[in-house]
């Protein structure tokens, strides 16, 4: 071992100026202590320009631009210079000067030095590319058929390079606070995690299929059992469900297990880690104690359990003023136990136009509203006289008058209402709160997190007729009381706990189950029997019979925090290789067939594909 630590803490060389080295240095890192020395550069083209004899190349890497200037007087590599094209992948030796007054670009790191070029040699051609690299109206297929030339984008370069220091300082603190960075299997079997599994079928037992993990969940348990105390592993997980700009088939999320550690201590450490991440890589000084909020809270309030604080607008609960009036829209959900009526307030909100009402009413459509009743407050002084909405005439002026005051609406406001479901009333009304916090710029602040926590644990499946984990089946209930809880599933609260950022949840997570008794209630509540357990989890049901501590542990999505953190519409922005919406790589054509030796030899038969029209 002795001998071994002189390589373990020896760092890389930075580059020299020696003939076995094809560069010296990259072109992002001249500066001004390099005028008048001899470098090396090597490069693409991202810009060739003749000036008056003069010609110009700007030339590209992962570090940045460097100018180079070719003068007539060096025949030899001045006619080279004139034949490139752009993204010709060159070498260039040359002395660093000055630029001329005049020209200094201050937008550029490189921008007061150029280099003189002496020699140049065109190591590779390149064909005109599909797309210039600074053109940001590029269709997504075509990027994503010719990803090599996307990623060459300096927007893609700093994605990437900020993931991979977003990975490096994850990985410093938690190694810092004593976790295990331990592997786990690829090849695994289907546990249920909520979306289909990807199947590998078995060679070696025909018939029989692995899975891709959908996530770590019970080796990382099963790691807590083992005495390893504290692991953590930035893992590609895999899901086969429907694709949205935040979800892809294979992702990768930071997985951490704690034991001996209860819900508060977990959050308190993750918190902290999420500063350092923001601080180390942003410089963005995140809030010294994330504000922590209900789930009951958080769905009435903002009708959903992913909020964005940084906008101010709220839903108000009014079903109580309305139970009793003749306005059966109003007056039937509000009376129903699983029904809910609320407004929303939009201060200055009656400038909005017939047409954009409209169109707010067909966007809360898709999320099963049947429409978008509505109040302008002309004057708050005049009473029902300086109201304008078509729903008055079914309300008493009483009710009117106390949904105002409750709402807080002034002059100049209108309040949106919702009725029917709770469901429907928090999704449309929660999807309407965010899509008016953008159109209308109501957003304060940049950076707003919060731990949502008091989930329910369990949620009624309406179409299969029966429950469903809100997190997963491994989630510990906040009582220990197991006829309770199959008595009253519905009634029951887990503890787990989601970090959400801006509106996206970033990370969740919760306590474990580590009793098996408790284990085998929440499983039957499920549907899962006694043999259909020990036949999925017959491994989990064991190991937590031979001594198994209290532990917890949460998973953030590495995609979706890089994506906030570089202001990306899409994680397929900071993925270097992603899938598109229909899971398919147009870069690679993948998936493919297999040939008929491979599927013989695993012993499958393709379905034949239906006969077109």
């Amino acid at each position: 071992m002795e001998l071994l630590k002189p390589l373990l803490t020896r760092k890389m060389p930075p580059f020299l100026p020696d003939k076995h080295h094809m560069r010296t240095c990259y072109c992002g890192e001249i500066n001004t202590s390099l005028i008048d020395q001899e470098i090396t550069l090597c490069g693409w083209v991202h810009r060739r320009r003749d000036h008056g004899g003069v010609i110009f190349i700007d030339l590209r890497d992962r570090e940045g631009l460097a100018q180079i200037v070719f003068d007539p007087d060096r025949s030899e590599p001045f006619a080279i210079a004139d034949a490139v094209r752009n993204e010709y992948v060159i070498q260039i030796t040359g002395k660093v000067r000055h630029r001329p007054d005049g020209t200094v670009n201050p937008d550029l790191p490189t921008g007061e030095v150029e280099v003189l070029g002496h020699t140049i040699e065109i190591l590779n051609k390149a064909q005109t590319p599909p797309f210039q690299l600074d053109d940001d109206h590029v269709h997504d297929d075509i990027r994503l058929r010719y990803r090599y030339v996307d990623l060459r984008r300096p927007v893609m370069q700093h994605n990437i390079r900020l993931r991979s220091q977003v990975a490096r300082s994850l990985r410093d603190y938690l190694d810092g606070l004593g976790f295990l960075e331990i592997e786990t299997p690829m090849l695994t079997r289907a546990t249920p995690e909520g979306a289909r599994d990807y199947l590998v079928p078995s060679r070696t037992h025909p018939g029989e299929f692995f899975a891709l993990p959908q996530s770590p969940q019970l080796f990382k348990q099963l790691l807590m059992m083992s005495g390893m105390d504290r692991y953590y592993q930035i893992v590609r997980c895999f899901r086969d469900e429907d694709l949205r700009a935040d979800r892809q088939p294979e992702f990768t999320q930071l997985d951490i297990e704690m034991s001996f550690m209860d819900e508060a201590e977990i959050m308190n450490v993750m918190e902290d880690m999420v500063r350092h991440l923001f601080k180390k890589n942003l410089d963005v000084e995140l809030a010294s104690s994330f504000p922590r909020m209900t789930y009951a809270e958080s769905v009435e309030r903002f009708g959903t359990d992913r909020p964005d604080l940084r906008n101010p607008l709220q839903l108000i609960e009014i079903g109580d003023l309305v139970a009793d009036v003749e306005f059966k829209v109003f007056a039937e959900p509000a009376k129903q136990d699983n029904g809910r009526v609320a407004a929303l307030c939009l201060p200055g909100g009656n400038t909005l136009s017939r047409k954009q009402i409209d169109d707010y009413t067909a966007y809360i459509s898709r999320f099963g509203a049947k429409g978008l009743a509505y109040i302008k407050v002309n004057d708050i002084n005049q009473g029902m006289e300086g109201l304008q909405s078509p729903i008055l005439k079914f309300l008493p002026e009483d009710r009117v008058l106390e949904i105002l005051k409750r709402t807080g609406a002034k002059t100049g406001d209108l309040v949106f209402f919702g009725a029917d479901k709770k469901k429907v009333v928090n999704d449309s009304l929660g999807a309407l709160r965010d899509k008016l916090g953008v159109d209308l710029g109501l957003m304060e602040g940049d950076w707003s997190p919060v731990w949502i926590y008091d989930f329910p644990m369990f949620e009624y499946n309406e179409q299969e007729k029966r429950w469903d984990a809100l997190h997963h089946p491994f989630t510990a209930p906040q009582s220990d009381d197991i006829e309770a809880l199959k008595e009253n599933p519905g009634d029951g609260l887990s503890r787990a706990y989601d970090l959400v950022l801006n509106g996206s949840e970033i990370g969740g997570g919760s306590i474990r189950i580590h009793n098996p008794a408790i284990q085998m209630a929440a499983l039957d509540v499920l549907g899962i029997g006694e043999e259909e357990a020990k036949e999925k989890f017959g491994f989990l049901i064991t190991a937590l019979d031979y001594g198994c501590p209290p532990h917890g542990g949460i998973a953030f999505g590495l995609d979706r925090i890089v994506m906030l953190m570089t202001g990306s519409s899409s994680i397929r922005d900071v993925i270097a290789f992603p899938k598109t919406q229909s899971a398919s790589c147009l870069l690679t054509t993948a998936p493919s067939s297999a040939s008929e030796a491979q599927l013989k030899e695993l012993g499958i038969r393709p379905a034949k594909k239906p006969k077109a029209d």
